[in-house]
């Protein structure tokens, strides 16, 4: 029996905080205008995609005690810019991460039962937890919450926001004008929970939505994470966008699904990735080129290189060698607010494989840099990347990609106006949207309503879910 030819899931990510986003190319916009987001999101919805998804900033990083050039771009308010794009589209998904170390379980429900009231049903819910205490500076809880309380918060978190979103199942709000009965029971939105973490008890001002709850999604690679994903989550962000790796990470999180009593198509496997498209394979590859390039300036390859070595290095020539001094592994991370610390566990090992790859190849610390930090999931022709797009699907490599343009926000166009009719042709991807809720898009289906449920071993960090959620190697971070 031949298997099932599977349809593809689409999605598109406004990229922000890293060094994907070639800010300096004359195409780029605004990244604080709303009129950057309405376009971004309007392209996306004329494609049909499922969802556009916005990252999470909550402070801008720093590198030896100055604001780095690549995150001053803004990062408005999640909320407030998904609001808005609820106004000016009728069928996208609206995605957002929202962190659960920093917030309420209250606060946050409200917010997104109201967003999904708004939008008619559209709302989803990245799930981070936050790592480092740079970050909770700009917060009343710091960054005291160890690891596993961090995982347990945010365990507790959404098990909590459930209950919330659940207080108000089988109540009925008739608002009946002639006998003056607005509800059909005064207990609606009742809720108490009480645990080391949270201490509240009301009631939930917001009637139940038209999701019933929002789409839950999880960014990580952590086996944490993994685990989160298959226990709670209806998709998971993933990095891994080609064929072996992707097929390794689908098959582990799809086969921890069974134990929480889930199939197969209850969580959707859906990496990040960039593109560039030209007329011609041939083109499209010496565009890939200059793109590569123009994301990894000279300054911005020092900038790189220091996040390893963890000095400064402003005197060296990013078009001459590595240096030959080696990292210093005595102090604090002159970054801050990145993930230097967690992805160079041994900065000397790191280095020398560093070195030894400069050296086979002959490569400047730019060259190294950009052979480390940039490069493109899908390259060629709009033929020549749907077919790239479908054949990684059809392998179960995958079960959709959210696309990451390097220019916005008009960066998803090309891909709109192209490769998007392509797999429509083919029958691989929807001509039409055929429901008008999130959860029809990605063909999930009603939400479990016991809560409480909540397994697994907690949310991947924000550090992952930067990493994961806009596909940028870990150099960018």
């Amino acid at each position: 029996m031949s298997k099932p030819i599977k349809q593809i899931h689409l999605a598109a990510h406004f990229p922000g905080v890293n060094n994907t986003t070639v800010w300096s190319d004359p195409a780029a916009g605004s990244h604080i205008e709303f009129a950057s987001f309405a376009h971004f999101a309007r392209t996306a919805e004329r494609a049909k995609f499922d969802f556009v998804f916005l990252a999470e900033g909550l402070r801008l990083r720093e590198q030896g005690g100055q604001i780095y050039d690549l995150d001053v771009v803004g990062r408005p308010d999640t909320f407030t810019v998904l609001a808005a794009l609820a106004a000016v589209t009728e069928r996208i998904g609206l995605t957002g991460t929202i962190n659960s170390t920093f917030n309420e379980p209250y606060e946050v429900a409200r917010q997104f039962a109201s967003l999904d009231h708004l939008s008619d049903g559209r709302a989803a819910w990245n799930v981070v937890t936050s790592w480092d205490a740079f970050t909770g500076e700009n917060f009343r809880r710091g960054g005291y919450l160890a690891e596993q309380d961090r995982y347990d918060r945010a365990k507790t978190f959404l098990r909590t926001a459930w209950e919330l979103f659940d207080s108000w199942d089988g109540y009925r709000i008739p608002a009946d004008k002639e006998s003056g009965v607005f509800l059909s029971d005064p207990k609606a939105g009742a809720f108490e929970h009480r645990d080391r973490h949270f201490d509240i008890a009301g009631r939930f001002n917001v009637p139940t939505s038209p999701q019933e709850r929002p789409v839950i999604f999880q960014a990580g690679d952590s086996d944490a994470g993994r685990e989160f994903a298959a226990s709670s989550a209806d998709a998971i962000f993933g990095r891994h966008s080609t064929l072996g790796p992707g097929q390794e990470f689908y098959a582990d999180v799809k086969g921890r699904l069974e134990s929480y009593g889930r199939t197969g198509e209850d969580l959707l496997i859906l990496p990040a990735a960039t593109f560039v498209l030209g007329d011609t394979d041939a083109e499209a590859a010496e565009l890939a080129v200059e793109v590569r390039r123009a994301q990894v300036s000279g300054q911005t390859a020092i900038k790189f290189l220091e996040q390893l070595w963890n000095r400064d290095l402003s005197g060296y020539d990013p078009d001459g060698p590595l240096p030959e001094v080696d990292p210093d592994v005595s102090g604090d991370s002159i970054s801050k607010g990145r993930a230097a610390d967690r992805m160079y566990r041994d900065r000397i090992a790191v280095a020398r494989e560093y070195r030894e790859e400069a050296a086979a190849k002959r490569l400047s610390i730019r060259e190294l840099m950009i052979e480390k930090t940039s490069r493109q999931s899908f390259i060629g022709s709009a033929e020549t990347v749907a077919t790239q797009i479908d054949d990684l699907v059809q392998a179960d490599a995958a079960d959709g990609y959210i696309l990451v343009p390097h220019i916005t926000p008009g960066g998803l166009d090309v891909f709109a106006d192209t490769v998007v009719p392509i797999l429509q042709e083919r029958g691989r991807f929807r001509a039409d949207y055929e429901g008008t809720t999130l959860r029809e898009h990605l063909g999930l289906g009603t939400p479990r309503k016991a809560a409480g449920t909540l397994t697994g071993a907690g949310a991947g960090t924000s550090a992952e879910a930067a990493s994961e959620a806009t596909a940028v190697p870990v150099g960018a971070l």
